[in-house]
C-alpha cells in the first residue's frame, strides 16, 4: 500500500505538505493574491460615499479625536472619479475600476476591514503574515507548508513583485520565517531579462559536464552532513530547493513564455502594446501592461500547478509616485494605477473562469489600509487604518454580495463592534482550502503559532 501511494504521488508529480489529510472537503486548491502596496483608497475605488459628494469642501467633523498619520484632516473630499452600478447585483464601482464591472457578480466585497496601525511596514506585515512585526511566515508560506506542491517542477509559492522594486518589508512579506525554508515564496520578475535570479549559470566556464560533476560532489558533502546532523532540517530544505531549481531550468522558461498566447488574450490583459515606449509620468497604458503581464503569468503558473501566486502593485516610497500612497494627488496616482490594475484583474478573473479554474481558485484583492475621507493638501488623502476594503472571488466565494459596511463617510465600520479583521479573511481562505485555521500550527519558541494568531472567524456570509 505504501509503495502504491508513493508511485501514485510520483505519477501525479505532487509533493504533499504537512497535512496528509485535510480537515474538511475543500472548495479551492489554489490562491492568487493581489496586493496594492502603499494603501489603495476604498472610497475612490469600491466604496461609494454619496455623503462625501453632498458635503464636499465642508470642514470635516468626525465627532471624535482622530489620530492622523500626517496632516490629512482637511475638508471632506468627494472622489474625483465617477461611480456607476455594474452587474446584476448593481454594485457601485468607480470608473477607474470599471473593467471589473463585468466580474462583480463573481466577487464578494468586504467594506468593514480594520487594521491596527497607519505605518506602512507594520500594516503590510499584518495583511501579509497575520502579525504586524517581522519574524512570521507569509500566508503563501503557510499554505505551501500545509498543502505541498501540485507540480514538483515549479515552486509551490510564487511572488510577482512590482518591476520597479519591492513594497515595504521586501521579501520578508513572503518569507518562511520559522517554517521550513522550502515553503517561502520564489520571486519572479517577468519584465526582466533574467526573470528568476540564479536559476541558470551565466559564467562561461560552466558547462554541462562541470555542473554534473559539481552536483555529484555536493551530494557527497550533503550526505556526510546529514549523517552527522540527523535532526537538522535546514539542509533538507536547501537540497529540495536545489532539486526544484534543477527541474525549473526545464519547466520555468516554458511557463514564462507568452509568445504562444492568442492575440485576443494578450489584448484582454492589456498586452497589445508590448515594448511600447512610455512617458516618464505615471500613465494607465504602462500600468496595464506591467500589471496585466503579471496577471497573465499568474494564470499560466496556476494552470501548471503553482499553489499560491502573489502579485504586487506598487513599490516602497517611490517619487514620483509609483505606488498607492497618494498623499499628494489621488487623481494623478490612483487613476493610472487603478485603471491598469483593473484591466489585469478583470482579465485574470475572466480567463480563469473560461478555463474552468475560477471555481477552485481563490482570488483575493487587498492592501495595507485605506485612505481618509478628508483631504491632505488640496488633492491627496492621508492614511486610514480604521476602515478599508478587500474583495474575493472564486474558490467557493459567493459572488455578487457585500459583507460589512463602512460608515457614511468611509471613516470607520458602520458597526464598530463587529469589524472584519485580516484574521477573518485568512481563516475564511484557509477554510475554503480545506483547512481549519485553529489546527494549522507550528511549535516555535514554545508557542503553537498559527497564521491567525489567537483570532479569526469564518465569514460565512461570503462562502
Amino acid at each position: 500500500m505504501s509503495l502504491a501511494a508513493l508511485l501514485e504521488k510520483d505519477a501525479r508529480g505532487e509533493q504533499r505538505g504537512v497535512l496528509q489529510t485535510l480537515h474538511h472537503p475543500p472548495r479551492a486548491k489554489r490562491v492568487v493574491q493581489l496586493f496594492m502596496a502603499g494603501a489603495a483608497s476604498h472610497i475612490d475605488l469600491w466604496d461609494h460615499k454619496p455623503m462625501l459628494e453632498k458635503h464636499h469642501g465642508e470642514p470635516s467633523d468626525f465627532g471624535e479625536h482622530v489620530e492622523a498619520f500626517q496632516n490629512g484632516l482637511g475638508p471632506w473630499m468627494r472622489s474625483p472619479f465617477q461611480f456607476a452600478p455594474h452587474g446584476q447585483c448593481g454594485k457601485m464601482l468607480s470608473d477607474v475600476v470599471s473593467p471589473l464591472g463585468e466580474c462583480v457578480d463573481d466577487m464578494a466585497f468586504v467594506h468593514n476591514m480594520v487594521g491596527k496601525t497607519g505605518v506602512h511596514s507594520q500594516a503590510t506585515y499584518l495583511q501579509a503574515t497575520g502579525f504586524q512585526r517581522p519574524g512570521f511566515p507569509g500566508m503563501g508560506a503557510w499554505v505551501s507548508y500545509a498543502l505541498g506542491a501540485i507540480n514538483e517542477d515549479l515552486p509551490t509559492f510564487v511572488v510577482l513583485p512590482d518591476h520597479r522594486g519591492y513594497a515595504s518589508n521586501g521579501p520578508k512579506n513572503w518569507g518562511s520565517a520559522f517554517l521550513p525554508a522550502s515553503s517561502q515564496g520564489t520571486p519572479i520578475f517577468p519584465q526582466r531579462d533574467n526573470p528568476i535570479e540564479d536559476l541558470l549559470p551565466r559564467a562561461g566556464f560552466v558547462n554541462e559536464r562541470s555542473e554534473r560533476d559539481a552536483l555529484k560532489l555536493l551530494a557527497r558533502f550533503n550526505h556526510k552532513y546529514s549523517q552527522q546532523h540527523p535532526g537538522d532540517s535546514r539542509l533538507e530544505a536547501r537540497v529540495r530547493s536545489y532539486e526544484l531549481a534543477a527541474r525549473m531550468q526545464l519547466s520555468a522558461p516554458e511557463a514564462l513564455d507568452i509568445s504562444g498566447e492568442p492575440r485576443h488574450v494578450l489584448k484582454m490583459y492589456g498586452l497589445d502594446r508590448l515594448g511600447a515606449v512610455y512617458p516618464e509620468t505615471i500613465n494607465a497604458a504602462e500600468e496595464a501592461e506591467y500589471f496585466g503581464l503579471k496577471c497573465l503569468m499568474a494564470r499560466r503558473l496556476l494552470e501548471r500547478g503553482v499553489r499560491f501566486v502573489q502579485i504586487w502593485s506598487g513599490n516602497d516610497n517611490s517619487f514620483p509616485r509609483r505606488n498607492w500612497d497618494s498623499h499628494e494627488d489621488i487623481e494623478r496616482d490612483h487613476g493610472p494605477l487603478a485603471r491598469g490594475m483593473a484591466v489585469g484583474a478583470a482579465a485574470l478573473l475572466k480567463d480563469l473562469k473560461q478555463a474552468g479554474l475560477l471555481e477552485d481558485t481563490i482570488v483575493h484583492w487587498t492592501t495595507e489600509f485605506g485612505r481618509m475621507p478628508s483631504t491632505q493638501g488640496s488633492k491627496g488623502r492621508d492614511h486610514n487604518p480604521y476602515v478599508f476594503t478587500n474583495w474575493l472571488a472564486g474558490g467557493g466565494i459567493r459572488g455578487g454580495v457585500t459583507h460589512g459596511l463602512s460608515d457614511p463617510w468611509g471613516y470607520k465600520p458602520l458597526d464598530r463592534d463587529h469589524p472584519t479583521q485580516v484574521y477573518d479573511i485568512h481563516a475564511t481562505m484557509l477554510h475554503l482550502l480545506g483547512i481549519d485555521h485553529t489546527r494549522l500550527t507550528y511549535l516555535h519558541d514554545g508557542i503553537d503559532r498559527r497564521l491567525t494568531d489567537v483570532h479569526g472567524h469564518l465569514l460565512q456570509a461570503i462562502v
